[in-house]
């Protein structure tokens, strides 16, 4: 599902800043995958160049067999649309929008019908344990709630690979854990890959397998 490959990203200015050096890894169909490393590894960098948020100084990244690094950028966001679904430890809601808005809006932008939209989000919600919370805002929901909320929009196309940056750094332990029992049970039942970058040993230990990043370089994990 993820082919990545001697990827490096530099930052260039004053002083040459390497946050990624030389990364390859695969992720398999199916797999959960745990990132983990301390703060300033390259964790979220590698995410975002494996979810086409950004682009890598040497190397490549293919997802589902399609090469995404040579992608112009509105094939790039047709992919990201497509392939990818994102969770985020702030979970990214937009607060105007309530539960079911926010889980329906990737259906809405890839141009499903309104009908198909709240049928396909609800269900997903429900799904989520947020049956009698559809029509509440981001701000009436507890950050569980909210991360369920992200987790249906992130399912809403049925994406093969969603891409998790710490989705319970933002949450207490007692929600945080169901977050991933319940992240598991829809990884499972999917059969999605997902890659989690996560702090938390708690948190890996769901996942099938952990790479580790140590100043930009992959330390444990590697083929």
């Amino acid at each position: 599902m993820v082919d990545v490959k001697n990827v490096t990203k530099r930052y260039d200015g004053k002083r040459v800043v390497h946050a990624l050096r030389g990364v390859s890894f695969r992720v398999e169909t199916g797999e959960m995958v745990a990132t983990m490393g301390p703060s300033g590894s390259g964790k979220s960098t590698l995410l975002n160049i494996v979810g086409g948020l950004d682009r890598p100084s040497e190397g490549t990244v293919a997802i589902d067999d399609t090469e995404i690094t040579s992608l112009d950028d509105n094939r790039l966001t047709r992919l990201r649309r497509e392939k990818i679904g994102f969770v985020f430890q702030f979970f990214n809601l937009l607060p105007t929008l309530n539960a079911l808005e926010n889980a329906a809006l990737p259906l809405h932008l890839a141009g499903r019908s309104r009908r198909d939209a709240v049928a396909r989000a609800s269900g997903l919600l429900e799904l989520v344990g947020l049956k009698d919370r559809l029509d509440h805002l981001p701000d009436e929901l507890s950050g569980g709630e909210q991360q369920r909320v992200a987790m249906a929009r992130a399912l809403a196309l049925s994406p093969p690979l969603i891409l998790a940056d710490e989705p319970t750094g933002n949450l207490d332990s007692k929600s945080g854990n169901e977050i991933l029992s319940l992240f598991k049970q829809l990884q499972q039942q999917f059969r999605t890959t997902v890659i989690m970058v996560t702090h938390d040993p708690r948190a890996a230990a769901f996942c099938d397998r952990t790479i580790t990043l140590h100043d930009g370089q992959l330390v444990t994990g590697e083929e």
